[in-house]
């Protein structure tokens, strides 16, 4: 019976993602619809700017990519940036093909399961998120040539040229920068190198001043002529275990040499006519998000009164995240029940244990035994007038990574070691929780709640993505429902939004997402509202309306003058 079970499982694994791409994705062009012009969506405009540079130098969707992505790496070091890793989702139009690459960061060969915790048994916080231990082995660098040699049109050169050109001549700190800036001083004062980098006598730049940051330009230039190995290998790469080594850290050569990005099948879900392209794991938001959209489909949602819709989206998220915890991780390491866990027949058994009218407290779910949430993570969306779509979203963790930086690299490191289980059931720095799966091991790629995705109807093509922690996956699962029912890339950006996350047993809400009466129902109801919280996430989003032939950008509009989205006519560019 359990060989059957498997077999089974593994032929609805196929059925439901499919093979993985040709060796040549690029050959054999056919005849497709076009998109009147190009567009992107970042969350800073100088990033943006240098995608559409690209574009109009005659690259496409994924060279534009790399340029914004190594801006960003340089204008919102906050976020995300070389010394991090990406989640990188492509629609190649040519032979209406979709490719996932695996850029995630990877946990050293010497870490350990209970590298982080102390004497006593319990997690020692700091040392997974401040300072050199916290660091995985980033994977961007890796990402960025692969995406060039594989997809891209240019040579890596001409898309890295932009980001370099910034670095040397000065960029604009921003208010964004500024404000993150201020939850993370104390800690980048501690270590020299980030300190000279973004601090000036101890206080942060104001917004407006022009910084500059060679080292990072010089960096950059030696990936373009040398490709990865200029990184991974090589006097740079001993440069940056050394420095590593010196603060604390157990990074070693080996780690540099022996990482590899990975190409992976894409999820497909299919709802209300339409279909997600999404992320598997070691993402967990595509799995979360064909759980909730599976969940919803057995409900007649879209007449519903609006409280009874989110009602059920709130026990959908509630289910989804308590999966999340004890089943996901990386699954060159773990055994993951993706295919029964994003089936039909699973979700209807989930949906019969929701009430139409009462919350189910998460502890009377089967499972495990006031959390920060900084939009520390960026995510830029891009369709260029060929029609190839990209969904890109990268990261470094929480806000300016592990505030360690390698003298003379110019670049942040990354605390993803944070996003392992150090102790089942208990919350990391978003308050989620994990279990085994996701437990810390040499090599492994920690779970990721990043979800870049495709919504794909008979008319409308979209790509969608954002920043949040925990928050992403639901965030993306609003805007993909809003783009379903019609929303504009606009619309879907500045769409109110909700979470739930199965423990802490909370619906958090934006201010304006709830009013009064809507919160008085839904407690009514049993649910436990945390109302008019800080907004919280940076989506970045592109339309193509192939019926009416029109193309949108919409960017967050919560940090309003810092994103921006744009499309590209005739090299005239559209506000």
């Amino acid at each position: 019976m359990i060989a059957r079970h498997k077999f089974l499982c593994a032929l609805f694994f196929v059925l439901l993602f499919g093979s993985a791409h040709a060796e040549s994705p690029l050959a054999q062009p056919e005849p497709h619809a076009r998109p009147p012009r190009a567009a992107i969506a970042s969350a800073n405009s100088q990033a943006t700017d240098a995608g559409i540079e690209i574009l109009k130098a005659g690259g496409n969707a994924f060279d534009a990519a790399i340029a914004v992505s190594a801006t960003l790496g340089l204008v919102e070091p906050e976020s995300s940036g070389i010394g991090g890793g990406a989640f990188m989702l492509l629609h190649i139009a040519a032979n209406d093909q979709q490719v996932f690459i695996d850029a995630r960061e990877r946990a050293p060969l010497a870490a350990t399961r209970d590298m982080y915790l102390g004497a006593d048994g319990e997690p020692l916080r700091e040392r997974s998120i401040n300072g050199a231990l916290a660091a995985a082995i980033p994977g961007l660098p890796a990402g960025l040539v692969h995406l060039a040699k594989r997809y891209g049109k240019l040579p890596l050169a001409a898309s890295l040229a932009p980001a370099i050109k910034l670095a040397r001549e000065g960029w604009t700190f921003s208010s964004k920068n500024a404000a993150m800036l201020g939850f993370r001083r104390e800690v980048l004062a501690t270590n020299p190198a980030a300190a000279a980098l973004f601090l000036a006598n101890g206080q942060s730049p104001k917004p407006g001043d022009r910084l500059s940051n060679p080292d990072y330009a010089a960096m950059l230039q030696r990936l373009a002529e040398n490709g990865e190995a200029s990184f991974y290998e090589g006097k740079f790469a001993q440069s940056l275990v050394d420095g590593v080594r010196a603060g604390g850290g157990i990074w070693s050569m080996q780690d540099l040499a022996s990482y590899r990005v990975v190409e992976r099948p894409v999820l497909r879900i299919e709802h209300r006519g339409q279909q997600i392209i999404t992320v598997p794991p070691p993402s967990s938001g595509g799995v979360a998000l064909a759980t909730m959209l599976n969940i919803m489909a057995g409900f007649d949602y879209v007449k519903l009164p609006r409280v009874a819709r989110i009602h059920l989206l709130t026990e959908s998220m509630r289910r989804a995240f308590r999966d999340r915890a004890l089943y996901l991780g990386d699954p060159d390491f773990v055994e993951v029940p993706v295919a029964l866990l994003a089936s039909p027949e699973y979700a209807a058994g989930l949906r019969a244990g929701i009430h139409p009218t009462k919350a189910t407290a998460s502890a009377a779910l089967p499972g495990i035994g006031d959390f920060s949430d900084r939009p520390s993570t960026s995510h830029f969306s891009i369709i260029d007038t060929d029609g190839n779509l990209m969904a890109m979203t990268q990261t470094v963790n929480l806000p300016f990574g592990n505030a360690f930086v390698v003298p003379g690299s110019g670049f942040l490191l990354n605390n993803e070691m944070d996003d392992f289980s150090a102790k089942p059931g208990t919350p990391n720095a978003y308050g989620l929780v994990g279990e085994d799966a996701n437990a810390i091991a040499p090599g492994k790629r920690p779970l990721s709640s990043m979800t870049p995705s495709f919504v794909i109807g008979p008319d409308r093509i979209a790509a969608i993505g954002t920043p949040g922690g925990s928050r992403i996956i639901t965030m993306v699962l609003l805007g993909i429902l809003d783009l379903m029912d019609g929303g504009s890339a606009e619309h879907a950006a500045a769409l109110p939004r909700l979470h739930h996350q199965y423990l802490p047993d909370v619906l958090s809400a934006e201010p304006a997402a709830l009013d009064e009466s809507e919160i008085s129902e839904l407690q009514a109801m049993g649910h436990t509202v945390s109302a008019g919280e800080r907004s919280w996430g940076n989506m970045q989003v592109v339309v193509w309306d192939k019926q009416a032939n029109t193309v949108e950008a919409g960017s967050d509009p919560r940090w309003k003058g810092v994103g921006k989205a744009s499309t590209a006519d005739d090299g005239v560019i559209f506000r």
